[in-house]
């Protein structure tokens, strides 16, 4: 494996593009039973004095229930030359099809927990809250814009305990 443990608190890093531009895996299981999705929502920063990223996900994402079962998810980017692999893990479920095969990428366990071989970073986050989001904690704008199907996000706040560089 080609991973690399890293310190977090020291990485210059650019969440603007990693997240939003190039998008990231939401990973979560066990070695027998686990699910990843790609999500373009989130955050790196600190919360509670503790290096911390936030996720969100639709309450209709099989991976949801694999975060909602774990004490940690994995948050990964990958190197570039992938775009593929996370349109397919961003459109098709698990559900369905051994995505995280399909996609040609591949499965490795860090910390116990599920990334890619391809990763440039992964981010290891112990679950520290949950909370959903609902009609009423947003403006009409963004209600209507985003949530006209009434498929609201999941808000998981994760503590950074571990990171890794491809």
């Amino acid at each position: 494996m080609s991973l690399t443990k890293i310190d977090i608190t020291t990485q210059p890093l650019r969440p603007f593009d990693l997240i939003g531009q190039q998008w990231m895996l939401v990973s979560a299981g066990t070695e027998e039973k686990w699910n990843t999705m790609t999500a373009g929502w989130g955050g790196i920063g600190v919360m509670w004095g503790k290096p911390a990223a936030t996720c969100y996900i639709r309450q209709s994402r099989y991976t949801k229930a694999f975060v909602d079962d774990a004490a940690y998810f994995t948050l990964t980017f990958l190197k570039d030359g992938h775009r593929d692999a996370l349109g397919l893990l961003g459109s098709k479920s698990g559900r369905e099809i051994d995505k995280m095969h399909e996609s040609g990428l591949t499965p490795v366990f860090v910390e116990g927990q599920p990334t890619f071989e391809e990763a440039a970073l992964v981010l290891v986050c112990r679950k520290r809250g949950v909370t959903d989001i609902a009609l009423s904690d947003m403006d009409s704008e963004v209600c209507d814009k985003w949530y006209a199907d009434g498929d609201y996000h999941t808000m998981y706040i994760g503590e950074i305990v571990a990171a890794y560089q491809g």
